[in-house]
């Protein structure tokens, strides 16, 4: 049986967060800190690290054997040589689903409804109007990413109204739901010209940096809105925003971009019909998504002392 002798969390916990990680492994010291306050020597002598530490710092831990990630996201983590290979690695998968694709849709719905324009035009005291609007329902959405956010945002969308098709890597058997209908990446090119909506919640990989570029967004309808709470390397975002800037593109809502951050003097920002946010559909703004991750640990925790399999393990 696995024994945590010190855990380590950069978690921002309550007390009560704390008390569900140490009776998930009662007889460990954990040590809570906040992860850009640690340092080499805090990670000597640690078993277990609970959260994101940056990759850089794991090589000062030379007793890790297993980090949990408070992230859905891994890139940093599972590039060849950041972590031994005998070290696992998990992720939070699961935790996000709800705020981030909440946050998405709702920014999708702000653009069909002109929102961010009226925005603009209430900071400068203007009383007029900016035409004809689109609406969820009866919208045609395609999600890039059918897992678990991808899915929360489908339930959403079809709730509004709107058909969902979804687009794995995979199609498994049996019932599409919460989607529609469900697709490879191989049918992106028949699929894009009926869309009225292209969200996209991929990880970042080789497959997907650059996928929407200048060539993709030709393929989509001049009145359609692309999202994109995944990963901002997914954008070519030169080609984006000459898409927006010439009409050939309705609207895109962007948690994520590229680059992150964003300059101050990046021309994205002027683009009317682009609303973007700085990567907080996730993180800890819906309090839920604490809790969330803190079961999702504590469940793995008390997995990995009764020697049991442990849940979203990632390969590295």
């Amino acid at each position: 049986m696995p024994d945590i002798t010190a855990l380590l969390t950069t978690l921002p916990a309550a007390p009560e967060h704390l008390a569900k990680l140490q009776a998930a492994a009662p007889m460990a010291r954990i040590v809570n800190k906040p992860a850009q306050e640690l340092t080499p020597d805090d990670l000597r002598g640690i078993d277990v690290i609970v959260g994101n530490v940056a990759p850089a710092l794991l090589a000062e831990a030379p007793d890790l054997r297993w980090v949990q990630l408070t992230s859905a996201g891994a890139d940093p983590y599972a590039k060849p040589g950041t972590l031994p290979p005998d070290v696992l690695l998990t992720n939070s998968v699961g935790a996000y689903g709800q705020a981030v694709s909440e946050h998405l849709a709702v920014m999708v719905l702000s653009l069909m409804k002109k929102l961010p324009l009226y925005r603009d035009d209430q900071r400068a005291g203007i009383w007029g109007e900016h035409g004809t609007v689109s609406s969820p329902v009866g919208a045609n959405v395609l999600v890039l990413g059918a897992g678990d956010i991808g899915s929360h945002f489908a339930r959403f969308m079809r709730a509004l109204g709107s058909r969902v098709v979804g687009i794995r890597r995979s199609i498994p058997s049996g019932s599409p739901d919460p989607f529609d209908e469900l697709h490879t990446m191989d049918d992106l090119p028949q699929l894009l010209p009926h869309m009225d909506v292209v969200a996209s919640f991929l990880p970042s990989s080789p497959q997907t940096r650059g996928l929407v570029n200048a060539q993709f967004l030709a393929q989509m309808k001049p009145s359609a809105i692309l999202a994109n709470g995944g990963r901002g390397d997914l954008v070519v975002t030169d080609d984006l925003v000459e898409a927006l800037v010439n009409g050939t593109l309705g609207g895109a809502a962007l948690d994520v971009t590229n680059p992150e951050p964003l300059p101050a003097n990046h021309p994205l920002w002027q683009v009317p019909n682009a609303l973007i946010t700085p990567h907080v559909a996730g993180f800890w703004h819906l309090p839920v998504t604490l809790e969330n991750v803190v079961e999702i640990c504590a469940q793995n925790i008390r997995h990995y002392v009764a020697d049991e399999p442990l849940v979203n393990l990632v390969q590295h």
